[in-house]
């Protein structure tokens, strides 16, 4: 079994002696503001509190250079920081802005759509159109449920739209990991458990080799029937650890073990850093693109001390989302994080050690899978 388990009660220790020291300064009057202002971000990403939504984070990710779409995104997602204190002016205010841009700047946006997509892009927008205006009518009536239940709604198409902008992948896996399989695109996994249904998206323009991995091993029945883990210390649901002396995959074809490196996307980097944590690399105020800042955050379990250790095992993060600020959270960068529970996370918060996976499946995206080239 990977020592996961261990290093996460260590971990969890510095991170709350981390998080009382912030405390404590704050109290003092200090502010971490330009701490994290110095911090790298893309021009997509807003700046501001963690985004603790992993549907948010996975729209946020998305290889696109469309600033408009970004911007009606933004005015969107920005309803979750209002909503529950009930803020209803610049909740009113985050509608009007998106109404603005789907009336005056559609063109705008259409422009990165290719000349095959746009049909289906303007069916889109005249969708997120008419979301909006439904969105003005529950904002002015103060019906809270509604807008939560609209703009999530609202937000999923937005998504939608976005990912017709990316026209191909974004960068080249290095060749002496053509071995592996590849994710070009994200695929949706539904995990039947026997606590109920999780859903999950990965994402391989951000880990296309850790992603590529995960689907494949889900198309082969690989986790169907494997027990989670979890210890009464630990903030993680762990899988994937196989019946026999195995620690990981090894594939029949080849009888060879699966290694798959630790692979992180920076934000503001063109393609994954690999083989090294950040925090080894130097980089120690650099951001992920797919943080560890969603309750269901999915990763992959590796041995501590050997980042290229990844095989089989994987990980849901634990943590309440509150619990996990941007620039405190310890994990960020050391684990490869290839995407974000969806739907289900009533029931991963059921799932206890002993409990089982009864199948999962690829419902989307299992075309995005590459698999080697047979010798």
């Amino acid at each position: 079994m990977l020592h996961w388990s261990n290093f996460a009660i260590d971990t969890c220790k510095r991170w709350v002696k981390t998080v009382a020291l912030a405390i404590l300064l704050f109290g003092l009057g200090l502010s971490f503001s330009s701490v994290a202002s110095a911090a790298k971000r893309p021009s997509s990403m807003p700046a501001g509190n963690a985004i603790t939504d992993g549907a948010a984070l996975l729209r946020y990710a998305l290889p696109i250079d469309n600033q408009t779409v970004r911007e009606l995104q933004n005015g969107l997602e920005d309803i979750s920081n209002h909503i529950r204190a009930k803020r209803w002016g610049p909740i009113s205010s985050d509608v009007s802005k998106a109404s603005r841009i789907l009336n005056l700047r559609k063109s705008e946006i259409l422009k990165s759509i290719t000349d095959t997509q746009q049909a289906k892009a303007e069916g889109l927008l005249a969708q997120i159109e008419a979301g909006v205006s439904q969105l003005q009518n529950a904002v002015e009536a103060k019906d809270r449920e509604k807008v939560i239940e609209l703009k999530r709604d609202v937000l999923a198409q937005v998504g939608e739209l976005e990912e017709l902008m990316v026209a191909k992948f974004p960068f080249e896996v290095p060749s002496k990991y053509a071995n592996l399989p590849q994710l070009q695109g994200r695929a949706t996994v539904s995990v039947e458990t026997e606590k109920g249904q999780i859903t999950l998206i990965v994402d391989g323009y951000s880990a296309p080799l850790t992603a590529g991995n995960f689907v494949d091993l889900v198309d082969r029945g690989f986790y169907d029937g494997l027990p989670f883990i979890r210890s009464e210390e630990s903030y993680v649901l762990q899988t994937g650890d196989p019946a026999g002396p195995e620690v990981g995959f090894i594939d029949s074809a080849t009888n060879k073990y699966r290694n798959v490196p630790l692979e992180v996307l920076v934000r503001g980097d063109k393609e994954p850093t690999y083989g090294i944590t950040l925090e080894d690399a130097g980089r120690y105020r650099d951001l992920p693109v797919l943080p560890f800042s969603a309750f269901g955050t999915v990763a992959m379990a590796r041995e501590e001390a050997e980042p290229d250790s990844g095989s089989s095992q994987f990980f849901f993060f634990l943590f309440e989302p509150e619990l996990t600020p941007a620039g405190l959270n310890l994990l960020d960068g050391r684990y490869a994080v290839f995407g974000y529970v969806t739907e289900g996370k009533e029931v991963l918060e059921q799932l206890k050690q002993g409990d089982k996976i009864v199948s999962a499946k690829v419902i989307k995206g299992d075309e995005n899978l590459i698999r080697p080239q047979a010798a």
